[in-house]
């Protein structure tokens, strides 16, 4: 698990064992170790290690896997992975349990889809209908050039 992911992060940052090894104030012989899986860091290293790759503990330490794809690399601090779901013929899909949990999203809740060119994303209508209201109460408010010219 986490020499799986020692090594993924490592190389998607690309850096180097001694880079690494420099930015947590060991050797680069140490840092191979963890990477064998003949040692581990202790907890205070793994700290370090989460900060260098932008990811948290607990991420660093476990591993994800999705069928036809194998381990994925730890999602960074704040972002989550939560697996892969299947679209049904009907073109609906079930949301993983543990995000459900975590969102607090409920049977019948309704859900706005965004996209790029990259995915789709889906959020709970009330916020994101909240800070649309939100960003259009700004866009309409008069700045600071117009009330000086009134």
């Amino acid at each position: 698990m986490l020499t799986d992911n020692l090594i993924m992060l490592r190389n998607l940052n690309g850096f180097s064992q001694e880079e690494v090894a420099e930015k947590i104030g060991i050797s680069r012989q140490a840092y191979a170790k963890w990477e064998k899986g003949i040692t581990i860091p202790d907890i205070e290293k793994c700290a370090l290690l989460a900060k260098v790759y932008g990811t948290t503990v607990d991420s660093l330490i476990r591993t994800e896997t999705v069928e036809g794809v194998g381990i994925l690399p730890p999602a960074p601090a704040g972002k989550n992975i939560w697996g892969s779901v299947t679209i049904n013929e009907r073109g609906q899909l079930v949301i993983p349990k543990e995000a459900r949990r975590m969102f607090g999203l409920t049977g019948g809740q309704r859900l706005i889809v965004l996209s790029d060119e990259e995915g789709i994303a889906l959020i709970p209508a009330e916020k994101f209908e909240r800070r649309i209201k939100a960003v259009m109460e700004l866009a309409s408010a008069p700045n600071e050039e117009e009330e000086a010219d009134s």
